[in-house]
């Protein structure tokens, strides 16, 4: 492929030197060669003009800095979850609002699925009135074959008698996470990875399931391209062997649109092995295959009730929080990490759990200084303006989950942390003014993969209900826009190829019908497509 100059109708570079431009040259190997008018191209040689985007608006591709690969797998299976979905395919699986609701969709599904166990996902107790289902509540609907429902939050799942006992769970089981009633029987229940893996393997549910397939890559990346992201990360991957060939050569596609950043899950070996595999993984990486970072999951979920959140706790509900790695062994894990120049991507939902992961990294730095880590702590949502200090001053990066203010905004208000907390989560504005490098996602596919909306969600603060929760965290519009481009890019280490339109660096754009600077919502933005390396997507070939 030769030389290729873009034109557009705009292009919004988020590079101060030239922030506007309408056209782009490309050369034949991906990267950008002159951005700006005619003149600038002048002296470039000979080279193709391509008109296709003339009527169109150009932004650097849009980067999904925490999402999930099991984004494209996991609609294979039934999706139950509150509010309407857009497949992959971009057909709606409507939401479903009710038990009963919830109940006749899973036997209308075992009857198209007539074999096997029934695997759901989406689903969220906060949103069915009355109380928590229970297996007892599955068996009713199904009792002939194991049933698990995955929560949005993929920290909990409910499973039907069938599916306990596959793991031999029973009512005098005594692991943390396994869920009894008040009688001190199975509730069906299953908190945290420890309590749901036995189950989720036997029933073929493994986060490992859920992603490694090749048509599972392939629905993902119609996902991205929908959403214009050219750049996700797969933010918690066993990355076996086979799992990084499978990644290697489907990336390598010419056709395939999307760059992905997986990475290694520290339970996958102890730390010393860890950080060895990290290294070694980092070295396996190609244009589109970025390996190397290693993903810590810390606590839990705010709305399962298993983050770990500092006094006063949580608002109502039973507080079921929940350790996945204790703060002395994160400190040990966090220290060889650290010390082997892996940068680290640490879960941290609750407040205590923010604590714990910034005293480890303080603790790291002490013992060996490394600037530019950029160690990122990830959801960070009830992080106050002191942690945001802390953060600062020691070099981390946050990526917020700025659509839970919409999806989950209204029962964190009313429900599981309170008026007070709720209006500082995901505080977008502190932040910033702290000086912590910041990103902002969709965790898809606990939330879309949408950027855009993201952006919305921090400029607006809104829940679904229209209610604002801390309007003094908002964001502008540019600096929403920069949390999904230059700043995401910035928290993987890839600023200098990605995330502006800039001299030097990939090709990557995402082609829109409306300019998201001069649009009264971000909402509306309609996405036309992507430019992954020069190269336009099918849908725009």
């Amino acid at each position: 492929m030769g030389k290729v100059m873009f034109v557009a109708r705009r292009i919004h570079t988020m590079d101060p030197a030239c922030p506007v431009a309408d056209r782009v040259l490309v050369s034949g190997d991906g990267r950008i060669l002159a951005v700006g008018t005619a003149d600038a191209m002048a002296d470039w040689g000979d080279f193709d003009i391509d008109n296709r985007f003339a009527d169109a608006v150009l932004m650097p591709g849009l980067v999904e800095a925490h999402a999930h690969l099991m984004e494209g797998a996991i609609w294979q299976h039934l999706y139950l979850g509150h509010y309407d979905r857009v497949r992959p395919d971009g057909q709606v699986a409507r939401g479903a609002t009710s038990m009963t609701e919830v109940a006749d969709r899973l036997r209308e599904w075992a009857a198209y699925h007539p074999a096997g166990p029934l695997i759901a996902w989406g689903f969220d107790p906060l949103f069915i009135d009355g109380p928590r289902p229970t297996r007892h509540d599955l068996d009713a609907a199904i009792s002939d074959r194991p049933v698990v429902i995955l929560h949005s939050n993929m920290h909990l799942l409910t499973a039907n008698t069938a599916a306990l006992e596959l793991a031999r769970y029973g009512d005098a089981t005594d692991v943390p996470g396994v869920l009894k009633g008040a009688d001190g029987t199975l509730h069906g229940e299953l908190h945290e990875m420890g309590a749901m893996f036995p189950v989720m393997r036997r029933v073929g549910a493994s986060f490992r399931d859920l992603t490694t397939s090749e048509s599972g890559l392939l629905n993902f990346a119609r996902s991205a391209e929908r959403a214009g992201v050219t750049t996700s990360t797969d933010l918690v991957a066993d990355l076996a062997d086979d799992q990084v060939e499978l990644l290697s050569r489907v990336t390598a596609q010419p056709d395939y649109p999307v760059r992905i950043v997986p990475m290694l899950a520290a339970h996958t070996a102890p730390p010393d092995q860890l950080a060895k595999r990290a290294l070694s993984l980092a070295g396996q990486s190609h244009d589109r295959l970025r390996l190397g970072g290693v993903k810590i999951v810390t606590d839990g979920s705010i709305q399962g009730f298993t983050a770990q959140l500092r006094w006063p706790g949580y608002y109502r509900g039973e507080d079921n929080g929940f350790w996945n790695i204790a703060p002395e062994a994160l400190d040990t894990l966090v220290a060889v990490l650290h010390r082997a120049g892996v940068q680290m991507h640490i879960h941290v939902n609750g407040d205590a759990a923010s604590e714990a992961a910034i005293d480890a990294i303080e603790k790291a730095l002490a013992a060996a200084n490394r600037p530019d880590h950029r160690h990122t702590l990830q959801h960070c949502q009830l992080a106050d303006a002191a942690q945001f200090r802390r953060m600062a001053r020691l070099g981390c990066c946050v990526n917020l989950f700025a659509n839970h203010l919409y999806y989950f905004g209204d029962k964190h208000f009313e429900v599981t942390i309170g008026p007070d907390r709720a209006q500082r989560m995901n505080a977008c504005r502190t932040a910033l003014n702290s000086g912590v490098p910041l990103a902002i996602h969709s965790d898809a596919p606990i939330t879309p993969l949408a950027p855009l909306f993201t952006a919305w969600c921090a400029e607006t603060r809104k829940t679904a209900t229209g209610r604002v929760l801390g309007p003094q965290e908002r964001l502008t519009r540019a600096e929403v826009l920069q949390a999904v481009t230059l700043g995401a890019a910035y928290t993987l280490r890839l600023d200098h190829e990605i995330g502006s339109i800039e001299v030097g660096k990939r090709a990557d754009f995402t082609v829109l019908d409306d300019d998201p600077y001069q649009i009264d919502d971000l909402r509306k933005v309609r996405v036309r497509g992507t430019v992954l390396g020069g190269r336009p997507s099918p849908a725009l070939a």
